[in-house]
């Protein structure tokens, strides 16, 4: 199973530096792949939680790969009803080729209803303009020649049905966002359930859990995967495994802008995962 990073593009520590010695070391801990979020607009609904400055993905990718050489770089989760398909579809090509075939690309509905508004682009049609979106950007890669970059993995996030459906139509894999064990095991049973309704596969799993380290164990039954000592963190990891996933992204935000300030902290709680996993 490969392990990957969530690392924070966004809050007052992240800088050009900062994202470099984060790429830098995420790489040199032996992880597998290294993603970033996506905002467009920080609007102050997404300034509570990821204040500026906010780094946009795809141009923080590019120039990430040109300073790692082998990690794979995604997107954790690209707002699809954000850009313009072709627009997202060309630049997304662009990076598959630019970075050697390192992409993968995360991809939701979004949530910031201020960030939409800011956008001109209707809140309660999130849904329906991400599959239309995907749609477009799918027949861009296989039609258009100068869109063409080979497979570029599409993980699709979303917990309730209508973004499990849509994993199961455009997804080689789901990609949930911090849930507790049982919710995402629950959420897995109900993924095969509409698989086996539409008569497809069940795409691969591939989940973002959070990494909270602590020294005591969490023993509270809504305890996320991801969070207590090095032992219940590794044994969630290997539930994951056994669940099927063959990819975890670990998530080392905790949800306070000043973390990025101390990235040193994060920094401890990977080499601990990487330790122990070798």
């Amino acid at each position: 199973m490969r392990i990957g990073v969530n690392v924070p593009n966004f809050g007052p520590g992240t800088t050009p530096d900062n994202l470099a010695r984060w790429a830098k070391t995420v790489e040199g801990l032996g992880f597998d792949l290294l993603m970033v979020s996506d905002h467009v607009a920080v609007t102050p609904d997404v300034a509570k939680q990821y204040p500026a400055p906010f780094y946009e993905p795809f141009t923080t990718l590019a120039w990430l790969a040109g300073i790692t050489t082998t990690i794979e770089l995604g997107t954790t989760v690209l707002i699809v009803p954000y850009r313009h398909p072709l627009l997202t579809a060309r630049m997304a090509a662009n990076l598959q080729q630019l970075s050697g075939g390192r992409l993968i690309l995360g991809v939701g509905i979004g949530w910031a209803r201020e960030e939409f508004e800011a956008l001109g682009v209707p809140h309660e049609r999130r849904g329906a303009l991400t599959d239309e979106h995907l749609r477009a950007m799918q027949a861009a890669w296989d039609n258009e020649a100068d869109y063409r970059c080979g497979q570029i993995p599409l993980w699709v996030g979303g917990h309730h049905d209508a973004g499990l459906r849509r994993a199961v139509e455009f997804g080689t894999a789901w990609h949930p966002l911090r849930l507790t064990m049982s919710a995402y095991l629950e959420k897995l049973e109900r993924l095969k359930s509409i698989a086996a309704e539409l008569q497809r596969p069940v795409p691969a799993l591939a989940p973002r859990i959070i990494l909270r380290l602590t020294d005591e164990p969490l023993t509270h039954p809504e305890r996320r995967a991801g969070e207590g000592t090095i032992e219940q963190i590794l044994d969630d990891l290997e539930q994951l495994r056994l669940s099927g996933a063959e990819t975890v992204v670990l998530d080392p935000y905790n949800g306070d802008p000043n973390e990025t300030l101390r990235p040193e902290v994060a920094w401890h709680a990977l080499a601990t995962v990487a330790m122990h996993r070798s």
